[in-house]
C-alpha cells in the first residue's frame, strides 16, 4: 500500500513509519521539520500540500492511507489565564494542516481500492476543561471536519475515522520518568496497531476510543 503520515518526525510518526515499513509498505513520512528522513513540507501551505498530491499522483496514482498526527497542546490551569495566542497556534496546527491536506487529497484517497483516513483526537473534546478551552475547541473542530470529510467519502471505497486518546506515551517517556504509570495513555504503537486495523472494517465517520484502564 501507499501510506501518507503526516507529522512523521515525531514519536507517533515514526511508530507509524516502522509498522508499514516493517510490513512492506510504502511510506511517504512529511514533516515540516524534514526530520528523521521525511519530506520537508509546510502542512499550512495549501499549495505547497497540493505539489506533494500532485507528486504522489505521478508516482503512485493513489494513497491507500492517510494517518494525520500533527498536533501540539497549549492550556494552563484556569479559563483566564487561556491566551488566543495559543488558539492562533492550535488552529493552525489542529485544524488547519488537517483541511489542507483532507483538500488536496481526497481524489488520491478516492483512487484506492480500499483507502483509510484517520486523525488522533483527544477524550477531552468532548469533556473540555476550563485550562483546556482552545486545545479542547479546536480537537472538537478537527473532529467536526474529520466528519464532513467521511459524509463526502460515503459511497466510495474509502473511509474517514477519529481515533480517540486520552493522551499518548512512548518508551523514551517511560524512560524518563520511570515512576510514572501513565493510566489511560495509549502507547504510540497502539495506536499505530489501531490505525492498521481500519482496513478490517468499513467502518465511516465512527469515533474509536482507544483509552487505556
Amino acid at each position: 500500500m501507499i501510506i501518507l503520515v503526516a507529522g512523521a518526525a515525531g514519536p507517533a510518526g515514526q511508530a507509524f513509519v516502522r509498522r508499514f515499513t516493517d510490513k512492506g509498505h510504502t511510506v511517504i513520512g512529511v514533516d515540516k521539520s524534514g526530520a528523521d528522513g521525511t519530506l520537508a513540507v509546510d502542512l499550512l501551505d495549501l499549495d505547497a500540500v497540493k505539489r506533494l498530491a500532485r507528486d504522489v499522483e505521478a508516482e503512485h496514482g493513489r494513497v491507500d492511507g492517510i494517518a494525520h498526527l500533527v498536533g501540539g497542546w497549549r492550556g494552563g490551569k484556569t479559563f483566564a489565564e487561556t491566551k488566543l495566542e495559543d488558539w492562533d497556534l492550535l488552529h493552525d496546527l489542529l485544524v488547519r494542516t488537517l483541511q489542507n491536506v483532507t483538500l488536496a487529497f481526497e481524489p488520491l484517497l478516492k483512487a484506492s481500492e480500499k483507502g483509510r483516513f484517520a486523525i488522533v483526537s483527544a477524550t477531552g473534546a468532548q469533556r473540555p476543561t476550563q485550562g483546556n478551552a482552545a486545545y479542547a475547541t479546536a480537537k472538537a473542530a478537527s473532529e467536526a471536519w474529520t466528519l464532513a470529510f467521511a459524509d463526502a467519502l460515503s459511497g466510495t471505497n474509502a473511509t474517514a475515522n477519529i481515533l480517540v486518546v486520552k493522551a499518548l506515551v512512548n518508551d523514551a517517556m517511560r524512560a524518563a520518568s520511570p515512576e510514572r504509570k501513565f493510566p489511560g495513555f495509549t502507547d504510540v504503537t497502539d495506536l499505530a496497531e489501531a490505525f492498521d486495523a481500519l482496513w478490517e472494517t468499513d467502518d465511516n465517520g465512527t469515533r474509536i476510543d482507544l483509552t487505556r484502564g
